[in-house]
C-alpha cells in the first residue's frame, strides 16, 4: 500500500492530487451554479405546452357532448315529425334541446329526416365558422 500524501493544501489524499479532489465533488449532487436555474427554465418552458395540450383536450370533450346531444335531438324530432306532428313541434323540441340549433326536413321514400346544424360553441371557433351537424331518419307512419 502506497504512503499517504500530502497536497499543498495539507489535505492528505491517497494518491491524488488535490485538485483531483475538487473537481470529482463538483461532480456530486449539488448542482453548480451555471446549472441552478435550467431546472427552472426548463420548467417554465414546458407548462404552456402543458396548458395547451390541456385546453385542446376539454374543447374536444365539449364538442364531442355538443354532438352528442344534437345527434340526440335529431333522432327524437324525426320521431315527433314520424308520428304525424307538425314541424313547430319538433322546432320547439329542438330549440328547448339543443338551443342555437337549425332544423330542417325532408321526406324521402317513406320516411322523414331531419337534419341539424349549431355552431361549435367554443371560444374562437365563431371566426373559422365551424359547425356541428347531425341527421336522422324515422318511418313517416303518421302520414
Amino acid at each position: 500500500m502506497r504512503p499517504a500524501a500530502v497536497g499543498s493544501a495539507g489535505v492528505r489524499s491517497a494518491g491524488m492530487r488535490s485538485s483531483g479532489v475538487r473537481s470529482l465533488v463538483g461532480r456530486g449532487a449539488a448542482p453548480s451554479r451555471s446549472e441552478r436555474g435550467s431546472v427552472t427554465a426548463e420548467f417554465a418552458a414546458v407548462i404552456p405546452a402543458v396548458v395547451l395540450v390541456l385546453a385542446f383536450c376539454l374543447v374536444g370533450v365539449q364538442v364531442t357532448g355538443q354532438q352528442v346531444r344534437l345527434q340526440d335531438a335529431a333522432t327524437d324530432a324525426a320521431r315527433i315529425l314520424g308520428r304525424g306532428e307538425a314541424t313547430v313541434v319538433a322546432t320547439d323540441f329542438v330549440t328547448a334541446t339543443v338551443p342555437g340549433a337549425t332544423l330542417t326536413a325532408e321526406s324521402r321514400n317513406g320516411a322523414v329526416c331531419v337534419f341539424l346544424q349549431i355552431p361549435i360553441a367554443v371560444p374562437g371557433a365563431s371566426v373559422l365558422a365551424l359547425t356541428n351537424n347531425a341527421s336522422s331518419c324515422a318511418l313517416d307512419g303518421g302520414r
